[in-house]
């Protein structure tokens, strides 16, 4: 690489410093299994009360594409909180449904400890789920030093 080439690199990557990414792709055939296999000790270990509110049909049955987006979600925070060894609950990541159904993260208990001491003030998620698969991608702001 030039030294110009590498000074641009450099500029750049100070820029965006502040900021992490998590992407994760679930399969809905899994959490499909999950359920089917496990049944309400997956759903009650995995998910909070609320997701699973939101993720149910109107006959009251999980909907396991829906399902499959908010665990991709906790799969892709998880990479943004760099959890590495640490112990994390499932629940202490939870998908919230804003306005127009809008997705948002909420980060409780060690979740949350974890996230302040890495230093990210802002989160953002975005959810999709299609045929077979559920993707899910964060992007977190960090405090500059």
């Amino acid at each position: 690489m030039s030294s110009r080439a590498r000074s641009r690199f450099v500029r750049l990557r100070r820029r965006r410093g502040g900021v992490l990414v998590g992407l994760d792709l679930t399969a809905v055939a899994d959490v499909e299994a999950s359920i089917g296999v496990h049944g309400g000790r997956y759903l009650s270990r995995v998910y909070t009360s609320r997701e699973l509110r939101d993720c149910a049909t109107l006959g009251g049955v999980p909907d396991a594409g829906r399902l499959a987006a908010r665990f991709a979600a906790k799969e892709a925070a998880m990479k943004v909180l760099r959890v590495g060894d640490e112990a994390l609950p499932w629940q202490a990541i939870g998908v919230l449904s804003g306005p127009g159904g809008r997705p948002s993260l909420e980060l409780t208990g060690a979740a949350g400890e974890l996230a302040r001491r890495r230093g990210i003030d802002s989160l953002e998620l975005s959810l999709t789920h299609e045929g077979p698969f559920a993707a899910a991608i964060v992007v977190a702001g960090r405090e500059r030093p």
